[in-house]
C-alpha cells in the first residue's frame, strides 16, 4: 500500500460512496432473501455466524476506511520498552503521549525491585480467592497504606480497576429497590455496574450539579439507596469535578457518593494526593474512593476506600472480590511501593502539573481546541472530524509523537481528538516540538481534506 499513489479528495469521497452502496446492495439482498424463505422454516444463520453480525461488519468497515486513507492502524503497536516520556515502537524511538505513567513510577528501579522482591517470596500469582488462600501480608500492607494515603478507614484491593466499578456497584445496588444517577461522560466501568446491578439508572449532564439535584428531588423518594457516581478527572476531557458541590447534594437527599480517582490520585492536588488534597474534602463525605493501580501507581488493579463497614462487606459478599483471585504479589508490591514513594516524593506530581500547564497553555497559544481541560495530566487536542484525527494522529507518529485518536462512535464526530497523557518526565523541548507538529499538521490538514468525513452508516 505505502507504493501506491495516494487518492485525491475527490477520489476518496467516490470510494466511501460505493462502499456504502455496496454495503447497503448486501443488506438488501439478505432482507430479501429471509423474506422470501418459508413461513415456518427461519433461517437463524446469520445470528450463528460472527462475520455475519452488524458489530463485526462495522468493525470491518472501519478497517476499510483506514486503508482507503492509506493510513497505519494506529491501534496495538507494540511498545518495546518501559513507556514514559518516550517509547519504542518498530524498532523506532518516539515521543510518548499514549502512556498513563504519570509519575514515571512505571520501571522505576525501586517499584521493580519491590515487585521481583515479592514474586521472590510468593511466586507470581496468590494462586486463590483471598477468602480462601490466597491473602498475603503485602495485601494487608497495601490496604492499610491506601486507607492512609487517602484518610479512610479501610480499603479493599481488587485484580482490575475495570471489574472494581463493575462488581462493587453492580453487587451493592440491587433491582426495583435502587437508584443510581450518574454523570453523561462517566467511564464505561461506572455504567456497566449500574446495568449489572439492575437498579434504575438516570445519567445527568456533564458535571451539572443542579440538574443533579433536580432528578433526586423528583426521583429520591421512590428509592432506598441512592448511588451518586462521578470521577475526579474525566479521561476524556481532563476536566476536574466540583467534588464539593456533589457532596452538598449527596447530603441533601441522603444519597451515597462514589469518586473514581482513575485519573485525579497522583496527579492533582497540591502534594498529588487527589480530590481530596484538592479541594481539601473530609474523606468521610465520600461514600466510596474509587481508583485503580494501572495510572500512577505503576501497577495493575482497583480499589475502593471507606468506612470499616462498607469495606469488610465488600470482602466476604462482593462477587469480583470472592469469586476472583486476589491481585498478584507482584502488582501488590508495585503498588504498595508507589504508594510510598508518592508521599514522600511530591515532586513527581509537581512536574506533571507543570508539564500539564505548559502543553495546556502552549496548545492555546498555537490555536489549538482544548475543549474543558484544566490543570490536569489529560489534555485533549479537538478536531472535530474523525478522518481529521486519524491523519493527524497518523502524521505525528511519522514525526516520532505517539499519541492515539479518539473516533466516532465512542465521541461524537465533531468531537473527535487526540488524547494527550502528560507525564512528570516529559521535556519542555519535547512538548514544544509536540505542539509545534500539531498545530503545522492539523492545519494542513483541515485544508487538503477539508470536506473529508467518514460516513456514519460506516461507522455505526
Amino acid at each position: 500500500m505505502a507504493d501506491q499513489k495516494p487518492l485525491s479528495t475527490e477520489e476518496k469521497r467516490e470510494l466511501l460512496k460505493k462502499m456504502l452502496r455496496e454495503k447497503a446492495e448486501k443488506a438488501a439482498a439478505a432482507a430479501q432473501t429471509q423474506s422470501s424463505g418459508s413461513s415456518t422454516t427461519k433461517d437463524f444463520g446469520q445470528f450463528a455466524d460472527f462475520s455475519k453480525f452488524p458489530e463485526v461488519q462495522t468493525l470491518d468497515a472501519q478497517f476499510q476506511t483506514l486503508g482507503m486513507l492509506h493510513v497505519e492502524n494506529p491501534y496495538f503497536r507494540v511498545n518495546e520498552r518501559i513507556v514514559n516520556n518516550r517509547t519504542q515502537i518498530g524498532g523506532r524511538d518516539l515521543i510518548s503521549f499514549s502512556s498513563y505513567n504519570y509519575l514515571g513510577l512505571s520501571g522505576d528501579p525501586r517499584v521493580s525491585k519491590a515487585a521481583q522482591d515479592a514474586v521472590e517470596a510468593y511466586g507470581t500469582s496468590v494462586s486463590a480467592s483471598r477468602i480462601a488462600t490466597g491473602e498475603k501480608p503485602l495485601h494487608q500492607q497495601l490496604e492499610q497504606a491506601l486507607a492512609h494515603l487517602i484518610g479512610t478507614e479501610d480499603a479493599i484491593t481488587l485484580v482490575s480497576g475495570h471489574a472494581t466499578n463493575v462488581t462493587v456497584i453492580g453487587h451493592m445496588m440491587r433491582q426495583g429497590k435502587d437508584l443510581i444517577v450518574y454523570d453523561e461522560l462517566s467511564h464505561n466501568c461506572i455504567i456497566e455496574g449500574a446495568v449489572l446491578s439492575g437498579a434504575r439508572r438516570i445519567a445527568f449532564p456533564h458535571e451539572d450539579w443542579e440538574a443533579l439535584d433536580k432528578i433526586l428531588e423528583d426521583n429520591r423518594a421512590d428509592y432506598e439507596r441512592v448511588l451518586i457516581a462521578i470521577e475526579g478527572v474525566y479521561s476524556m476531557d481532563g476536566d476536574i469535578a466540583d467534588v464539593p458541590k456533589f457532596i452538598e447534594i449527596k447530603k441533601k437527599h441522603q444519597a451515597l457518593l462514589l469518586v473514581d480517582e482513575a485519573h485525579s490520585m497522583g496527579v492533582i492536588g497540591a502534594n498529588g494526593l487527589g480530590v481530596r488534597e484538592h479541594f481539601h474534602i473530609d474523606p468521610n463525605d465520600v461514600d466510596l474512593w474509587m481508583g485503580t493501580f494501572s495510572k500512577s501507581f505503576a501497577s495493575c488493579g482497583g480499589y475502593i476506600a471507606g468506612r470499616h463497614a462498607l469495606i469488610r462487606f465488600l470482602k466476604y459478599n462482593t462477587p469480583g472480590f470472592v469469586y476472583s483471585v486476589g491481585i498478584s504479589p507482584a502488582n501488590a508490591a508495585a503498588a504498595l511501593a508507589t504508594t510510598h514513594i508518592m508521599m514522600e516524593e511530591p515532586w513527581r506530581a509537581h512536574a506533571c502539573q507543570a508539564n500539564s500547564k505548559l502543553f495546556l497553555e502552549g496548545a492555546k497559544a498555537r490555536g489549538l481546541d482544548t475543549g474543558p481541560s484544566n490543570g490536569t495530566a489529560v489534555v485533549p487536542i479537538i478536531t472535530g472530524n474523525s478522518a481529521h484525527a486519524l491523519l493527524l494522529a497518523d502524521a505525528l507518529f511519522k514525526e516520532g509523537i505517539n499519541v492515539q485518536p479518539i473516533l466516532y462512535p465512542a465521541v461524537p464526530d465533531e468531537a473527535a481528538r487526540l488524547r494527550f497523557f502528560i507525564t512528570s518526565d516529559h521535556t519542555e523541548e519535547e512538548i514544544r516540538f509536540t505542539l509545534d507538529k500539531t498545530a503545522e499538521h492539523l492545519s494542513r490538514i483541515r485544508t487538503e481534506h477539508k470536506d473529508l468525513t467518514f460516513p456514519k452508516a460506516m461507522l455505526g
